[in-house]
C-alpha cells in the first residue's frame, strides 16, 4: 500500500474514532437524563454499548477496547467513581465475553447471541464492581433483576446495530466485519 494511502487510512481510523467516541459519550449522558419507568436504580439501557460493538465488529478489538476505556472514564468524570468503575468493570467483561465468542470460537455466533452474551457479562461485572465496592454479596440480590435487563437490552442491543448498519454503510462507515483479522 502507497504511503499516501496508509496515511489516509490511518487519518479516517482516528476521525472515525473520534466520532465513535463522542456518539458514545451522547448515548451515555442522555440515557443518564432518561427516567425509564420500571427500571430500578442504577439500571440503564445500555445504549452506549452498542458503539463498542459496532466497533469490535468492524474495526477490530484494540479499537473496541480503546472505546470501552474511554466510555467508562467518561462515565467517572460525569457520574464520579463509582459508576465509572462500575462501567469499566462490566464494560471490560462484556467486551471480553464477545471478544472470545467472535474471535476464538470456531462456529461463528449470531449478533443477536454475542450481544445477549455481552448484556449479561456487563451486568455480571457491574455487580462484581458493586461487590468489591461494598465489600458484600448484597449485590447479588440484584442480579435476577439485571440479568433479566441484560436479556432485554441484549436483543435490542443486537437488533439496534443490524437496523442502523444500512445507514451507517451510505455514510461511508465500514460495514464488513474484521472478524480472522
Amino acid at each position: 500500500m502507497p504511503q499516501n494511502r496508509r496515511s489516509y487510512e490511518k487519518t479516517r481510523r482516528i476521525a472515525l474514532s473520534g466520532l465513535l467516541f463522542a456518539l458514545a459519550m451522547a448515548l451515555s449522558f442522555i440515557e443518564g437524563t432518561l427516567t425509564i419507568p420500571g427500571l430500578l436504580p442504577g439500571m440503564k439501557l445500555g445504549l452506549a454499548n452498542i458503539v463498542v460493538m459496532y466497533a469490535l465488529f468492524f474495526m477490530g478489538p484494540k479499537q473496541a477496547l480503546v472505546l470501552d476505556v474511554l466510555k467508562a472514564l467518561f462515565v467517572f468524570l460525569v457520574s464520579g467513581f463509582t459508576a465509572g468503575l462500575l462501567s469499566l468493570c462490566g464494560g471490560l467483561l462484556s467486551l471480553l465475553v464477545m471478544w472470545v465468542l467472535y474471535y476464538l470460537l470456531p462456529v461463528r455466533p449470531t449478533w443477536f447471541i454475542l450481544s445477549v452474551c455481552g448484556a449479561l457479562a456487563h451486568n455480571i461485572g457491574q455487580l462484581l464492581g458493586a461487590g468489591v465496592i461494598i465489600s458484600s454479596s448484597l449485590s447479588f440480590y440484584y442480579a435476577p433483576v439485571m440479568l433479566v435487563l441484560g436479556l432485554v437490552m441484549g436483543a435490542l442491543t443486537s437488533i439496534t446495530l443490524k437496523a442502523l448498519l444500512p445507514a451507517l454503510g451510505k455514510m461511508g462507515f465500514s460495514t464488513q466485519e474484521k472478524r480472522g483479522e
